[in-house]
């Protein structure tokens, strides 16, 4: 726990840190595991305001004092005037420049309909949460993040962008938009110190994943695993955690799927 290791030895001692979408699945397990090297953080939610408090909780838990590391705060990351708020809350509760954004917010149409299937209203609800609220999150960090080393921006995408399965049409383009965004942003931050790379996860047991799926198709994901298992979110924090440190800084501009071998 962060609290019986030597402050001097965490990597990410007192950098702040937005993750949005991190009052449950991946987004959570990746709060929890940057307060862990040390990061305060900024517990983003839009519904779940209750499970977002619980993460607050477990993540001051781990350190003495009277000083919150953890702080709730509700904003829907597809409206810009919601992230702006998001933003300039991180930085006023910890009185300091934010170093670090996680975009882990996203959605999945649970009917996982065929292309010539999904209705306009599903198709403009995945992008408006996957890639417009990326962008916002994404142009709002550029501008923001600290400059001159530290500065991380890590935008989770999907492993379904290299599978293209049926079924995720809209899905895997939402997040394809995202990869093709990060390439470019990681160039035009070029002088700013600030990294910006994709984590993209494979099949992992999270709520999200098993909504609208039988035991057929999930079994189904077991068995084109390499592992035998589905991924955890656990299998994903320590990728992303690496990539909000300093020794993370070669990388950028990169997609990196974390999938044990499925694609």
């Amino acid at each position: 726990m962060a609290s019986t290791t030597s402050a001097n030895s965490l990597p990410l001692k007192d950098r702040v840190a937005i993750v949005t979408g991190s009052s449950r699945g991946i987004g959570r397990v990746v709060a929890i595991h940057l307060a862990e090297l040390g990061a305060k953080l900024i517990i983003n939610y839009t519904s779940s305001s209750d499970q977002a408090d619980l993460v607050a909780t477990q993540i001051n838990s781990l350190y003495a004092g009277d000083t919150p590391r953890a702080v709730t705060v509700k904003a829907d990351v597809s409206d810009p005037s919601q992230v702006k708020f998001l933003f300039d809350s991180a930085e006023q509760a910890f009185d300091s420049t934010i170093h670090i954004l996680v975009n882990s917010a996203g959605v999945l149409d649970s009917k996982y309909p065929k292309i010539a299937d999904t209705s306009l209203e599903d198709f403009d609800r995945t992008f408006s949460v996957n890639t417009r609220g990326a962008f916002l999150c994404a142009k709002e960090a550029a501008n923001r993040l600290k400059r001159g080393g530290g500065g991380r921006i890590i935008l989770i995408t999907s492993s379904a962008v290299a599978a293209l399965r049926p079924g995720y049409g809209a899905y895997a383009a939402s997040k394809a938009a995202v990869e093709a965004m990060v390439k470019i942003l990681a160039k035009e931050l070029k002088g700013t110190g600030i990294t910006a790379n994709c984590v993209a996860p494979g099949p992992i047991a999270t709520e999200m994943f098993f909504t609208g799926r039988t035991e057929e198709m999930v079994q189904k994901h077991i068995d084109e695993s390499p592992h035998n298992r589905l991924g955890r979110s656990e299998d994903v924090a320590p990728v992303i955690g690496f990539l909000a440190t300093d020794s993370s800084e070669w990388i950028n501009g990169q997609t990196i799927r974390v999938n044990a071998g499925y694609v």
